[in-house]
């Protein structure tokens, strides 16, 4: 079931739109048969279960932090991911600039848009984007390459569409900013059920868990 979900999805996405296998809960096993489906990005909510899969299915695809990361879980989140889509504060950016430094690499990351301006869901307010960037961007170690967001929870797609073309115009509004050391590359929007939503909006990273790993129409969270 999961190889022909992938391949189904693969054959729908669009040129130029990536596709991230959101494997929250899932098996290693499970993340295996998706990725000899012909996925190449696999994305991770916690770095623990990331760790698991790791040890399967190792440095054969790209692996995004996709979930909210805690600072005292940056030090391995930084050895084990290639992209970091989830960073929402300047402490966050620090703690990660500093054990990136340790390493001698340097940390493509997504800044996180609250883009429902919702209280109880990480990520930073449209209009307060600007300046964190602006103050990420005197990292050495960080790259930002682009915005994520989640929006809020509807049964109809239709109803993400206002938080992903809000997200979509700060997108285009600080790209044209031209901020050093600052590529606006990426816009990681859309998961099971507002994946196609999300593409019209202009995404190029979908995030998807529940249509590949179990076929249904509901999206993940």
């Amino acid at each position: 079931m999961i190889f022909e979900n992938v391949r189904r999805l693969l054959e729908e996405l669009p040129p130029g739109v990536t596709l991230v296998a959101a494997a929250k809960g899932r098996s290693p096993e499970e993340i295996l048969e998706a990725v000899e489906a012909g996925v190449e990005v696999i994305g991770e909510n916690y770095v623990q279960e990331a760790e698991a899969a790791f040890a399967v299915v190792g440095r054969r695809v790209k692996w995004h932090m996709i979930g909210h990361l805690q600072r005292n879980k940056a030090k391995r989140a930084v050895e084990l991911f290639d992209l970091i889509e989830t960073v929402d504060s300047i402490e966050l950016a620090a703690e990660l600039e500093k054990r990136c430094a340790r390493l001698g690499r340097t940390m493509p990351i997504l800044i996180e848009i609250n883009s429902g301006r919702e209280p109880q869901k990480a990520g930073v307010l449209p209009e307060e984007a600007e300046g964190l960037i602006r103050g990420i961007a005197r990292f050495e170690h960080l790259r930002v390459q682009g915005l994520m967001t989640m929006g809020p929870r509807f049964g109809d797609p239709e109803g993400a569409r206002p938080y992903f073309r809000e997200t979509r115009r700060l997108f285009d509004h600080l790209r044209a900013l031209a901020i050093p050391n600052v590529e606006m590359r990426y816009l990681s929007m859309g998961m099971s059920n507002t994946y196609r939503v999300a593409i019209e909006e202009g995404a190029n990273i979908v995030r998807i868990g529940t249509k590949i790993f179990e076929g249904g129409p509901k999206g993940d969270r």
